[in-house]
């Protein structure tokens, strides 16, 4: 009888040992983000919950390859923990110093077939990143890999309100130049919704779980992305929402950049993916503080040099193609001398409209006047038909070696280059490949029609910024969308602003479109809606795009304040905000703080402010007033402001227009 009790105790534990060993669990330093993996019918899968609340119901996790099938029929194995803790500085995001503490935790999988998979997992204070790894299998010792799919999963509460912005379909748009992460957010829609274009969602996602029990309750945000996402992987999007699936990674469409190059991911063994992201909160204030795309990454490689923020002018903006001559970059670069400021953009077509040996003169000019120039480059190539030149100039490494060396040797500090149209891991290595070999001229690099990035501005130290949203040209082009730039510059900092540095490509001072600031259609905001721009968009290089007449038409305290606005901040709070609708945020640069507010409605917006970092102090208030009848645009104020003792500030902000503090 005692042996048989022996037995079955010994069962029971040997039971329990194996019901444990299929589910583990890791939580943040703080205690308030919870992950638990478990291996559900021999699927991989997990969950995430915030003070309690499930926030990811259980979604899957796994690979398929040409190697083996991560998917199903797994065995959870043993798991790792530590603590991963990291402080390190950066000069072009939106803190200069961070610490980043997380909890880790390595779930190993094997597959039918013996091979094995680990998930890596980091929980941070309000972030999670997780990604997969594949050692070099004994068995047939292959030495790299195929990824044909992830099969990672997020699966949100069914009450989820969604802010997305859709993947549009392969070689479509204007000369087959999309996907370029240009269309338009919806926002607040259910999950169920298809996308517009039936290819999913561009990264970064974000989404609102209401509270319970009441509409305007107690909500949670959730911002999903990736990061780390280099010439060794693909980049990737959401799939639209399937029942009882939830979203899906989704790999590049075979179609990308015009067919060339493959829509999987390849792999050195061992070798692992990007890392998947979600911040989590509350309140907003997590998604628009996190710094999670730079925690989990990793520089490539040094600058060769000190690279500098600043701001540029841009002629292109307003006076289009035909402002690039000679002669009005020289208006430009005298504009640039005049304000301050470093930088001077020449766009496309500068090859046949100013030509190389000119452009070396102009340049010589530009730094007469204490200005530096920048260039715009075609990226192709054959990946769409974009005819802008400078064409294949950027697209091969011999091209490339001959170009970047004339624009050292004629003083050019920076380029800015457009076209890519593509998530495929070929176009993620053309853009790796144009900023290492950028860095070794001491050149840094924008990018427009294309991409996000993907934690790039630490990879890459010589990377400035990308477009990949609907930007400025658009506020130019169509009347619709001057009067959407409210809801457009109120969306990204929450979105796409939150996980990377965001060339818009404007602080847009002219009122109207057009060269003679009377014709075409109006701007819509206010001008300190336009000027808090500088502040709520983040990049290293920030574009100013005034015009020459603008010196006449501004008052002085305007100029005065584009003269000393400042790109690099060492900290960033969140203050108030909502989606689309309107956003206050304050910005520190050594010991000073900016406080800058949109109102992206058609209403006056009352808000009290919680500004502790100004607690009693006199601070100046630049603010849009009331439109007067048969005006356009308000006009704009400045004045004293004293904040109370307590750090709180009521203030109305226009319709379509802004307030700073400073």
């Amino acid at each position: 009888m005692i042996m048989k009790r022996n037995i079955l105790t010994l069962a029971l534990c040997l039971a329990a040992m194996c019901l444990s060993a299929q589910e583990a669990s890791v939580t943040s330093p703080d205690g308030k983000l919870k992950v638990t993996i478990s291996n559900d019918r021999h699927a991989a899968c997990y969950e995430v919950s915030y003070d309690g609340k499930t926030v990811v119901e259980p979604s899957a996790l796994g690979l398929k390859t040409n190697i083996g099938d991560f998917t199903e029929q797994l065995t959870m194995g043993s798991t790792h923990e530590k603590i991963v803790e990291n402080d390190y500085e950066m000069d072009r995001v939106k803190a200069s110093r961070i610490h980043y503490r997380a909890n880790r935790l390595d779930v190993d999988f094997t597959n039918a077939e013996g091979l094995c998979m680990t998930v890596v997992f980091q929980v941070s204070n309000d972030n999670v990143a997780f990604c997969y790894r594949l050692p070099r299998p004994e068995k047939n010792n292959p030495k790299c890999a195929i990824i044909y799919k992830e099969a990672t999963a997020f699966r949100l509460p069914a009450v989820t309100k969604t802010f997305l912005s859709p993947q549009i379909n392969p070689m479509t748009g204007w000369e087959r130049t999309k996907p370029s992460y240009e269309e338009d957010y919806e926002v607040e829609q259910p999950m169920e919704r298809k996308s517009k274009f039936g290819e999913g969602y561009t990264f970064p996602c974000l989404f609102k779980i209401p509270g319970e029990g009441k509409a305007n309750g107690a909500a949670h945000w959730l911002l999903i992305s990736e990061t780390g996402v280099s010439s060794r992987y693909c980049a990737s999007h959401l799939s639209d929402y399937k029942q009882g699936q939830g979203y899906t990674i989704a790999f590049p469409m075979a179609g990308e950049n015009n067919g060339f190059g493959s829509e999987f991911a390849a792999i050195s063994l061992p070798g692992e993916t990007p890392w998947r992201t979600i911040t989590v909160g509350s309140t907003l204030a997590p998604i628009v503080e996190t710094t999670i795309a730079y925690d989990v990454v990793e520089p490539l490689y040094a600058p060769s040099k000190k690279y500098e923020g600043g701001r540029y002018t841009w002629s292109w903006l307003i006076w289009q193609d035909n402002s690039i001559n000679y002669d009005d970059q020289v208006k430009f670069i005298d504009l640039a001398s005049q304000m301050g400021i470093e930088y001077c953009l020449v766009d496309n077509w500068w090859d046949a409209q100013i030509g190389r040996k000119r452009m070396a003169e102009l340049s010589r000019y530009a730094q007469s006047k204490g200005v530096r120039l920048m260039l715009w480059y075609n990226s192709n190539g054959f990946a769409n038909d974009a005819p802008q030149t400078p064409r294949d100039c950027m697209n091969t490494a011999i091209a490339r070696e001959r170009e970047m060396s004339w624009l050292r040797s004629i003083g050019v500090v920076g380029i800015k280059v457009d076209f890519f149209g593509s998530d495929k891991q070929e176009t993620m290595r053309l853009y790796e490949d144009i900023l290492s070999d950028a860095n070794r001229f001491g050149l840094q690099v924008v990018f427009h029609g294309c991409t996000i990035p993907r934690g790039w501005e630490r990879m890459y130290p010589n990377y400035v910024s990308s477009e990949a949203a609907l930007a400025s040209e658009n506020v130019m082009f169509d009347e619709r969308h001057a009067r959407a730039e409210g809801f457009e510059l109120t969306m990204h900092p929450f979105c796409r602003n939150a996980l990377g540095a965001f060339d818009w490509g404007g602080v847009i001072m002219n009122r109207h479109m057009s060269p003679d600031n009377r014709s075409r259609h109006q701007r819509f905001t206010g001008d300190v809606f336009e000027m808090a721009t500088g502040i709520t968009n983040q990049t290293l290089i920030q574009c100013i795009a005034m015009q020459p007449n603008n010196l006449e038409e501004l008052p002085q305290f305007e100029l005065d304040f584009i003269r000393e606005l400042p790109t690099q901040w060492d900290e960033t709070r969140f203050i108030d905000g909502y989606p689309s609708r309107y956003v206050v945020l304050a910005r520190r640069h050594g010991n000073q703080w900016y406080v800058a507010g949109l109102n992206g409605t058609d209403q006056p917006l009352t808000l009290t402010l919680k500004l502790p970092m100004l607690a009693g102090q006199t601070v100046s208030l630049y603010t849009d007033q009331p439109k007067r009848k048969g005006e356009e645009i308000g006009p704009s104020t400045m004045k004293q402001l004293k904040i109370g003792k307590n750090g709180t500030a009521r203030l109305t902000i226009q319709p379509m227009g802004g307030i700073i503090l400073k």
